[in-house]
């Protein structure tokens, strides 16, 4: 239990996990304000980015070479990190819409989290664990406004705030979820 901890605290864990309650619990205080519409995506979607960026800081040790010497092998260690990351950001967005205003289906939740979740992973692959936040904040930059997603691509670009249930949004959320946290498991964060 001991290595858990200290894995939890080089990992900036608790300091992660607060800043993404208090940011769904700042924007569930905006929806029961009327800050969105009922259905309207932008809420939730923002809460769950807001989450993957806040835990994107734990996706790099503090030493890359003391992370080596583990005795336990990296690439279960790091899939099972991005994927309990995942579950920690959904499952607080739900917590917070189960306490006051429904903003988004459980669908919804799953489907943006683990996208969002493997957005960030790659990130850290591509940039490092600091920079990790940079991938899913242009990705979420860019839908909130691009075009209407009338065609394959512009669906592809605003993944984020497709209904649940639409093809190019789940697709695009199942491949960015598998390929982010395969790459990260595998090559781990840039130096």
């Amino acid at each position: 239990m001991r290595w858990l901890t200290l894995y939890a605290r080089s990992r900036q864990i608790p300091a992660s996990l607060a800043a993404v309650v208090i940011s769904a619990v700042a924007v569930g205080a905006l929806a029961r304000d009327g800050g969105g519409g009922p259905g309207d995506p932008r809420l939730p979607v923002l809460v769950l980015a807001t989450g993957a960026m806040a835990v994107s800081i734990g996706l790099s040790g503090q030493d890359l070479a003391l992370d080596r010497t583990a005795a336990i092998r990296w690439v279960p260690r790091r899939a099972a990190h991005v994927l309990l990351c995942g579950a920690v950001v959904g499952t607080v967005l739900l917590t917070v819409q189960a306490m006051g205003e429904d903003m988004a289906t459980t669908a919804f939740v799953v489907r943006d989290s683990a996208g969002l979740m493997g957005l960030v992973a790659l990130g850290a692959v591509l940039s490092g664990g600091q920079y990790a936040w940079t991938l899913p904040f242009a990705w979420l930059s860019f839908s909130f406004f691009a075009p209407p997603p009338t065609s394959a691509p512009t669906q592809v670009a605003s993944w984020m705030l497709l209904p649940p249930g639409t093809a190019a949004g789940t697709w695009t959320a199942l491949v960015l979820a598998v390929v982010g946290t395969a790459a990260y498991a595998v090559a781990g964060p840039r130096r």
